[in-house]
């Protein structure tokens, strides 16, 4: 695909193998992810149901599943979990090209450390202004928004309870149904 040492861009991403891994780039290196396990699908597919009926129904955004290619840099190619895209025209035919109102990333234990480490500073970076994190293992979410350059915690729920988001208005999560 590319010489050692050589930085890599979104070109070189459309030539990887369709092998069932995630292939992304964080300031040009390759990050590869093996494909997520069906507990991890779960809860990607029941907080996307959720997502959507508070952004979609309302008309705020639209919710796009992986694998869908957020290029926020020619070197800065992400595939999270989850996205939020306010703005239509962000979306374009090779992915969603501006930053998404809010990114989610299911920690799996390949996963964890690269999403709670240099992807958290990177879309931190690059302008993402909402980042939460979800984790299956402590059945916890924590929903971080982007203030001077970084992100803070806003609201973190675990097991079995209800987590109330402080910007968005009327937008619950129910822990349980994730986890069942």
């Amino acid at each position: 695909m590319a010489q050692p040492g050589r930085k890599l861009t979104y070109a070189d991403l459309q030539v990887t193998p369709d092998d069932g891994r995630r292939y992304e780039l964080v300031r040009g290196a390759l990050l590869v992810t093996p494909s997520p396990s069906p507990q991890h699908q779960r809860v990607s597919k029941r907080l996307s149901r959720m997502l959507e009926d508070y952004f979609e129904a309302r008309g705020l955004g639209e919710v796009f599943p992986a694998p869908t290619d957020v290029i926020l840099t020619d070197g800065d190619v992400f595939v999270p979990d989850l996205l939020v895209v306010g703005d239509p025209s962000h979306v374009s035919d090779r992915g969603i090209e501006e930053p998404p109102i809010l990114v989610v990333e299911i920690l799996s234990p390949s996963t964890r450390q690269q999403d709670r480490g240099i992807k958290s500073r990177r879309y931190a970076e690059l302008g993402v202004a909402h980042y939460w994190i979800v984790d299956p293992d402590s059945k916890r979410l924590d929903c971080f928004q982007l203030a001077d350059g970084a992100y803070q915690l806003l609201v973190a729920a675990e097991a079995d309870a209800c987590l109330v988001h402080s910007v968005w208005s009327g937008l619950t999560v129910d822990l349980v149904a994730l986890w069942r």
